[in-house]
């Protein structure tokens, strides 16, 4: 008997469209003689759509995966409410009776960023106790939060770069004064990032106080933290993990700008293929740096107590051959373009079967925690 897989993806998040991305590729590559596909959208705005509605969001090739699937679903209103005797979509009706429109075994939540990769939606999901894919509550916060996921890369001893960090009321309130740390600890050029959000976006290259100034006004447009890193002559490397109590790491992958004009690999360069780059896997390093990074990933996952998959980016210093972390993402992209699904690839599985290990992973850890008590 095949298992409902309901994914999820839009969302309320700077991410929205590559959420979307994302999900075109798990329901193009999952199994279809293992796993049912029930599409749920969740639009910009945060409204709930029915499957039918979010199957309009894909392109026809897409949606010729799943028409047959969801044709006969009624159209109304839904939602996934935080109550386990309705372990599945349920319809919202005026009457006090709510009719479950699909049961579901797991749930593969493919949204980025806000709502969706930060532990907030997880939190229902184990409101509901549903299996589901991914990184749970604690890990998903803490991974998204760029400040505390630092804190915690620290504290497992990881080498990181330079950084500060400060909230949007005290840029506010004194620029200066922010202006003036930022330059005494880390100089120019750095790079500035909302602390809690993903896909380059918000992110921008400051090489003096006006550009600096300039970064810091577009990054509070999406987070009230903001964290400033130092700039470094480095490589690039990223390395995939799946896994839960025993993690595995793929191949360490590269990207190459070739455009020297770039200033780094933004939104635009990363999604809408200019051919100015190029994720090159595995990278050109040696087996022993190889084995290194894969080391610190399993590592990098294991301080915010991961589980299921994750991408962490690194540094290689040109100038040093320093390794640096820089950052753990939970729930990586997972388009053409992305180097989560190449780096596994590379590494021996395709695509289809990472989703088996992930479903897999997902029921694992759910029979896990089911084991604890939740009454004294």
């Amino acid at each position: 008997m095949k298992l409902k897989i309901g994914v999820i993806f839009g969302g309320r998040s700077g991410e929205h469209e590559i959420s979307i991305r994302s999900a075109k590729t798990v329901i193009e590559q999952i199994d279809k003689d293992k796993y049912d596909v029930v599409p749920i959208g969740i639009t910009k705005e945060g409204n709930w759509l029915n499957p039918i509605e979010a199957l309009r969001l894909f392109s026809a090739d897409t949606q010729k995966f799943l028409n047959g699937n969801v044709k006969n679903y009624p159209n109304g209103a839904i939602a996934l409410v935080g109550d386990t005797k309705y372990k599945g979509l349920t319809e919202l009706k005026k009457s006090e009776n709510a009719e479950m429109l699909a049961p579901l075994d797991v749930i593969f939540p493919v949204l980025h960023g806000t709502f969706g990769e930060d532990g907030t939606i997880q939190g229902l999901f184990e409101m509901a106790d549903i299996p589901y894919v991914g990184c749970g509550v604690l890990a998903s916060a803490c991974g998204m939060d760029k400040v505390v996921m630092k804190t915690l890369f620290r504290d497992a001893e990881l080498p990181l770069c330079k950084y500060i960090w400060f909230l949007r009321s005290e840029w506010e309130r004194d620029r200066d004064a922010v202006l003036k740390q930022a330059d005494a600890k880390l100089g120019f050029p750095c790079f500035v990032k909302p602390a809690n959000l993903g896909s380059s976006v918000g992110v921008s290259k400051a090489i003096d106080e006006k550009s600096l100034s300039e970064a810091i006004e577009l990054a509070a447009r999406y987070d009230r933290k903001i964290i400033v890193e130092e700039g470094l002559d480095a490589r690039e490397i990223e390395c995939a993990v799946i896994g839960y109590e025993e993690p595995q790491a793929s191949l360490p992958g590269e990207y190459i700008i070739y455009d020297e004009t770039k200033k780094f690999l933004d939104y635009t360069e990363k999604y809408t293929g200019t051919g100015n780059n190029e994720f090159v896997v595995p990278a050109r390093l040696s087996e022993e740096t190889s084995e290194k990074i894969r080391q610190m990933a399993i590592a990098a996952f294991r301080s915010i107590d991961g589980s299921g998959l994750a991408r962490v980016d690194f540094f290689l210093r040109n100038d040093t051959g320093e390794l640096l972390i820089n950052e753990i993402n939970t729930l990586p992209g997972l388009t053409e373009a992305s180097g989560f699904p190449k780096m596994w690839k590379a590494s021996g599985l395709e695509f289809s079967q990472v989703i088996d290990i992930l479903v897999n992973l997902a029921m694992e850890r759910h029979a896990d925690k089911s084991k604890n008590k939740t009454s004294f």
